[in-house]
């Protein structure tokens, strides 16, 4: 089965889990989405994430993070550019997410970054979603 938004559904299944309090979520894999778990463990909204090729399609299997009170360290993510509607920015329009708290993942033409490093490597692109 095809799917129309695969990145809506990476958000989604991460959303879920965290909301379930799940220690791990699968998701199927991409490049893409491989470069977005990357950015969330860098910032430090996931815990780990590794990328399982045994079965043939293949599929990231994400370790959740959590406080100390048991409450979920990503409290909401939001796609911004769909695939009806895409959302480029250059480096000088790049908003802070939650007044700075949160952080935007921009693909850009030297890979997947967040705003904020897109905006200090002065380079532009489509905001994919926000982290908060």
């Amino acid at each position: 089965m095809s799917m129309s938004d695969p990145i809506a559904d990476l958000l989604t299944r991460v959303r879920n889990a965290a909301q379930a309090q799940h220690k791990t979520v699968d998701v199927p894999a991409s490049r893409l989405k491989v470069e977005i778990c990357r950015v969330l463990k860098e910032e430090g909204y996931i815990s780990e994430y590794t990328v399982v090729e045994e079965p043939k399609p293949g599929s990231i299997r994400i370790h959740m993070k959590y406080g100390r009170d048991r409450k979920a360290v990503v409290q909401g993510l939001k796609r911004v550019s769909k695939p009806s509607l895409r959302v480029y920015v250059g480096s000088q329009d790049i908003k802070p997410v939650c007044s700075g708290l949160g952080i935007s993942i921009i693909s850009t033409s030297g890979g997947v970054m967040t705003g904020k490093k897109a905006r200090h490597a002065k380079v532009g692109g489509e905001v994919l979603c926000e982290v908060w």
